[in-house]
C-alpha cells in the first residue's frame, strides 16, 4: 500500500508560498557550494563542542549530531494556534500533578484510574503532600507534535521532567546565521535568542519563599559522560548560572549550599538535569554518588526549589498521557486545542487484543520509554522481531501502549544525492514560572534515513532550524 505523506515544502509540484524564498535558495546553491557549507558546519558544531552520545552505538562518544541545513518554516497563523496549545497542555499537566500529590480530585471523580497515578514507577510518594513553589511542578515542559496534514498537527507526547535539545535549537539558528547570512536579511524570522534568559527568569520566580534576595540558581548534572552534557554546560554558560555535580553541594542548617572557591554560597533554584531516583541517597537510590545526601528535607521543608520537582515524570508516562485531554476539560473546563495521537493501552485486554492482531501495522512503546528505545515500529519491523515483541507484550501488557503509524509529514532535506523528503516532528519548549512562556519555534528532529519515521537524535535522527515567519 502507497502511503501519501503532506509535503511542507511543496504542493504537488508548486511551492508553497512559505518555502518560495528557501526554494530558490536552494536551487541555486551548487552541489559543490553545498558539500563545503555542510563541511563547514559540522566544524563549527565540533569547534563548539557540539556533540550527543548514542549509548550502546560504541565508537565515538562524542560524535556530531547531524544537521540539515534546509530549514523547516512555520507561518505566524500555524505558530500562534501551537502556541496555544502547548500553553494550555503544560497549564492542564501541571494542574494535574499538582492534584495528584495533594487531593486527587480527578481521581475521586473518576477520570482517570487510581492504579494508572498511584501505582506508577513516576510517583513519588516522597513529596505526596507537597506543594512546590508557586504550584508549579514542571517547569520546562518539552511537547513533542507531529503534523499529518496543512491543519492537522497531533501530539506524540509530553515530556514534563528533564527534555532535552534545546541547545541544538539555539545552536542550529546561530549557525545558520552565521553561514547564511543573507537568508536572514531577505526573511523576516522571529528569534529563539531570548530562551536563556527566560529560563533563567522562569526558575527565579519559583525561587522558596525563604528565598533572601536575588536567587542564587544552578544547574546540576550528571557529569561529562552524560549524552546531554554539552547543552548543561551550554545552558549555565548562557544563563550565567553555575554548573554543578553533587558533589559541589552540601546540606547544612536546613539550607543546601555550593562550595566555591570564596567559601559556601547558599542555594535557591536547582534546575536538575539527573533523574529523580539519583538526586538524593538518603531518600532515593541509597547507592547514588550524583545527587545530595539531604536534598529532600531541605525541598520539603521550603529551602530550597528543584525544577524538575522529583514526581513530575508521573505526567509524562506514555499511558497517563492518553488522559491529558481530560485533564484539560477536568481542569481547564476547555477543549484540547492540540489532539493526541489515538491510542491503545496494553492493560486493556480489549486494546491488547487489538494491537496483538495488528502489530504489523503499529507502533508500540514502552509506557516509561524515552529517546526511541524500546519500541518497536510496526511497518519497519520483520516477522521475527514482531512475534518477539507480542511475547513482549503478553508478558507484561502494562508496560505498553501502540499508536497507528502515522503519516508524518516531511520537509526537503540536504542528502547525498541532492534535496529529498525526510519526515520530522517538532519539540517546543514551554517554561512555567509565574509566566508561561516559549520561544517562537523549536527543535526540529528529522529521521535522516530514508522512510524512517524515527527521528530520535538518540537513534541517530538530525536536527534542522526551525523558522516562525513574523507578519
Amino acid at each position: 500500500m502507497t502511503v501519501s505523506y503532506f509535503n511542507e515544502m511543496y504542493d504537488g509540484g508548486a511551492v508553497r508560498d512559505l518555502y518560495a524564498a528557501l526554494e530558490g535558495w536552494t536551487r541555486s546553491m551548487p552541489a559543490e557550494l553545498r558539500q563545503m557549507k555542510q563541511a563547514e558546519a559540522e566544524d563549527l558544531f565540533r569547534r563548539i563542542g557540539i556533540t550527543f552520545a548514542v549509548y550502546g552505538e560504541g565508537g565515538d562518544p562524542d560524535r556530531l549530531i547531524p544537521f540539515d541545513m534546509l530549514p523547516r518554516v512555520f507561518s505566524q497563523t500555524e505558530w500562534r494556534r501551537l502556541e496555544r496549545g502547548i500553553k494550555q497542555r503544560a497549564r492542564a499537566l501541571n494542574a494535574f500533578l499538582v492534584d495528584v500529590y495533594g487531593r486527587g480530585e480527578i481521581i475521586r471523580a473518576g477520570r482517570i484510574p487510581a492504579h494508572l497515578v498511584y501505582g506508577n514507577e513516576a510517583y513519588e510518594k516522597a513529596v505526596t503532600g507537597f506543594m512546590p513553589p508557586k504550584g508549579v511542578y514542571s517547569h520546562v515542559v518539552g511537547i513533542d507534535l507531529v503534523r499529518t496534514g496543512p491543519e492537522d498537527f497531533f501530539v506524540l507526547e509530553d515530556n514534563c521532567r528533564t527534555p532535552s535539545g534545546v541547545s541544538y535549537m539555539l545552536e542550529n539558528r546561530e549557525i545558520m546565521m552565521r553561514m547564511f547570512p543573507a537568508l536572514f536579511r531577505e526573511n523576516r524570522i522571529e528569534p529563539v535568542e531570548a530562551y536563556p534568559e527566560l529560563l533563567r527568569r522562569t526558575l527565579a520566580s519559583v525561587a522558596p519563599a525563604r528565598c533572601d534576595g536575588e536567587p542564587t540558581v544552578v544547574i546540576l548534572t550528571p557529569g561529562h559522560f552524560n549524552s546531554a552534557y554539552y547543552e548543561h554546560s551550554f545552558l549555565a554558560d548562557l544563563m550565567g548560572v553555575e554548573l554543578v555535580e553533587g558533589p559541589d553541594l552540601f546540606v547544612e542548617s536546613g539550607l543546601v549550599w555550593m562550595r566555591t572557591t570564596e567559601g559556601p554560597k547558599r542555594v535557591d533554584v536547582i534546575y536538575r538535569r539527573i533523574d529523580d531516583a539519583f538526586l538524593d541517597p538518603l531518600c532515593f537510590r541509597p547507592e547514588s554518588m550524583l545527587g545530595v545526601p539531604g536534598l529532600m528535607d531541605v525541598y520539603r521543608a521550603g529551602g530550597v526549589a528543584i525544577c524538575s520537582a522529583p514526581g513530575a515524570g508521573v505526567a509524562d508516562d506514555k499511558a497517563v498521557y492518553t488522559y491529558v485531554p481530560e485533564m484539560i476539560r477536568f481542569y481547564l473546563g476547555e477543549e484540547p486545542i492540540l489532539q493526541n495521537v489515538p491510542t491503545w493501552q496494553c492493560a486493556r485486554p480489549d486494546d491488547r487484543g487489538h494491537v496483538l492482531d495488528n502489530l504489523g501495522d503499529l507502533v508500540v512503546k514502552e509506557v516509561h520509554g524515552s529517546g526511541g528505545y524500546g519500541m518497536l515500529v510496526g511497518p519497519k519491523s520483520t516477522k521475527a522481531q514482531i512475534a518477539a515483541f507480542a511475547d513482549q507484550i503478553r508478558e507484561n501488557p502494562g508496560n505498553y501502549i501502540a499508536q497507528p503509524t502515522l503519516a508524518l509529514s516531511t520537509c526537503p532535506s540536504f542528502v547525498a544525492e541532492g534535496v529529498a523528503p525526510r519526515h520530522v516532528d517538532l519539540r517546543p519548549y514551554c517554561l512555567v514560572g509565574e509566566k508561561i512562556e516559549l520561544v517562537p519555534g523549536g527543535l526540529t528532529r528529522v529521521a535522516l534515513t530514508e522512510g524512517s519515521l524515527v527521528v530520535n537524535s538518540s537513534q541517530g535522527g538530525g536536527v534542522k532550524d526551525t523558522w516562525v515567519l513574523a507578519e
